[in-house]
């Protein structure tokens, strides 16, 4: 393809609500999926994965919802090499205005070995999976899974079967994020050259990070020719995540000079969506990631700032407003009132319905009582706690702790659970520990604390802490956040916000999607 008049144009695939919710934890719900599909369709993302339609009922509402209110975006869903999976995803994505149809199979000789089947097998089961998805769909896409650890001569012969039986989007996946930046761009430029056809197509690439080199590895298969690059927000993804898409999206617009090529991407949208995204999933931005994290335009160094206040170029290479930052400062107090409130929630980027914004509201109020200045950032963590009434099957109502260099440590607590008020009173090693025993008697479970973290929101010893808790029981895996000033307090409420999704899917009965075999496709 890459020789037509649109060689300079870059679709953009986004992969957040499929790859990216593999990592473990960061399952959404159907209403967080829709919320996310929405800001990426309004934003300009090319393609949207939105799940993989055979992994369970909830993935399959979830996907075919989104295609249904997409104005925008190719609404894509996955679906492993087998007919029942690509059937079952047609049904889902048929729904939106431009479907596409993904599937794949593992190509590497470890890949193939797990279907246990020869070259040749594998060679028919792609050409009968791909021509099914292209009877069904305009718009199919193929990936040899792991392509960048397969035999040279085998990509070739999968990539060329693939096109013929129809596919219009090649990728080709760095599955465990093992490729250089050479290798990816080399990889691409010997598909072109090789493969009858590979003219005529989309080459994707979709990078992985676990040698921290996904945003190089995808820049570098575009620079030989890749006119798609698949991505997630915050590089959200299992292990150490995928290719990010606010670095290749800004990579490109800051350096076009060097690599002319556009997107459809709306840069001014990228804070909003990735704290969303972080929201969401529970799954905190690091300060020093790029674009996106919170020390991205700050400048601590004498010599830095006076830089800064003469020519803001001097130390930074893009303006805060164009990824939609704007400053943190001062901006609410206890005498603010709803509509001021709303009014900077919604240039913070959270649009709230009257209901929940009277809940916010209210906690907004008692936050102002115990903290003297409230900080973007805190609006920030105050939105971070779940309103949706799907996860209010326990709420706390009532705690107090004794804690000091005398133990045990001592937890009187009140829950309420499924409208009945329960009490008890527990001591531990420490505060935390107290409380957390405290829930689990009233609360019974299995779940194993995987991961408890605290940070600071904003300075000063009346800083709201927030608190992000991990839960794995049964091969379901959840995460809560919260924040508050006391950080006991927001402890507990992140473990219980952590603790209702469990219950949620425990109805529902799901578990870890990842038990599906070759889900893994990037």
């Amino acid at each position: 393809m890459n020789t037509n008049t649109k060689q300079d144009r870059v679709l953009i695939f986004d992969t957040t609500l499929r790859d990216g919710e593999q990592s473990p934890g960061a399952t959404m719900t159907h209403a967080e999926k829709l919320e996310i599909a929405n800001l990426l369709d309004e934003m300009g993302v090319d393609i949207i994965e939105a799940g993989f339609p055979i992994a369970s009922e909830g993935d399959f509402a979830a996907v075919s919802e989104i295609a249904r209110q997409s104005q925008n975006s190719v609404i894509c869903g996955l679906a492993r090499a087998q007919l029942g999976d690509i059937d079952r995803c047609w049904e889902a994505v048929k729904h939106a205005a431009k479907p596409r149809i993904h599937t794949f199979i593992g190509t590497s000789p470890l890949h193939r070995a797990i279907p246990n089947l020869t070259m040749d097998e594998m060679a028919d089961r792609i050409h009968e999976t791909v021509t099914h998805a292209r009877n069904l769909c305009d718009n199919v896409q193929w990936s040899p899974m792991d392509a960048t650890r397969t035999e040279e001569d085998y990509l070739c012969r999968t990539v060329e079967i693939a096109i013929k039986a129809g596919a219009t989007t090649i990728n080709i996946p760095d599955t465990v994020g093992y490729t250089a930046p050479r290798e990816s761009a080399a990889l691409i430029q010997m598909l072109l050259e090789k493969v009858p056809g590979a003219d005529e197509i989309i080459f994707a690439t979709h990078c992985h990070n676990d040698l921290g080199m996904a945003t190089a590895n995808s820049l570098a298969a575009v620079e030989a020719g890749a006119r798609q690059i698949e991505c997630t927000i915050n590089g959200l993804g299992e292990r150490a995540g995928n290719t990010a898409l606010e670095e290749v999206v800004m990579a490109m617009k800051v350096r076009n000079d060097i690599m002319p090529y556009q997107t459809g991407v709306d840069s001014t949208k990228i804070m909003n969506i990735s704290r969303r995204v972080a929201t969401v999933s529970g799954f905190e931005v690091q300060f020093n990631k790029a674009i996106v994290g919170k020390n991205a335009f700050a400048h601590e160094s004498g010599i830095h700032q006076d830089g800064m206040l003469k020519n803001a170029e001097t130390f930074e290479i893009m303006r805060p407003e164009d990824v939609g930052l704007t400053e943190t400062n001062i901006v609410m107090g206890k005498h603010s009132g709803r509509a001021a409130l709303r009014s900077k929630l919604e240039d913070l980027g959270f649009e709230l319905g009257d209901n929940q914004l009277k809940d916010v509201f209210v906690r907004f109020k008692e936050l102002a009582d115990r903290k003297k200045e409230i900080y973007e950032d805190d609006l920030i963590a105050l939105m971070r706690t779940s309103t949706d009434p799907e996860e209010d099957r326990i709420r706390l109502k009532s705690m107090r702790v004794v804690c000091g260099t005398d133990g045990p440590q001592q937890a009187d607590m009140v829950l309420i659970v499924d409208g009945a008020e329960l009490s008890t009173t527990q001591t531990g090693d420490g505060p935390v520990d107290a409380s957390f025993r405290c829930i689990k008697e009233m609360v019974s479970h299995s779940a194993r604390l995987q991961l408890y973290q605290v940070h600071a929101v904003t300075e000063g010893t009346d800083a709201q802490a927030t608190v992000s808790v991990r839960m794995e029981e049964d091969g379901r895996i959840v995460t809560g956040q919260s924040a508050d000033t006391d950080t006991v307090v927001a402890s507990v409420r992140a473990y219980i916000h952590a603790l209702n999704r469990l219950l949620v899917r425990r109805e529902k009965g799901g578990t870890d999607k990842r038990e599906i075999n070759y889900k893994d496709v990037g």
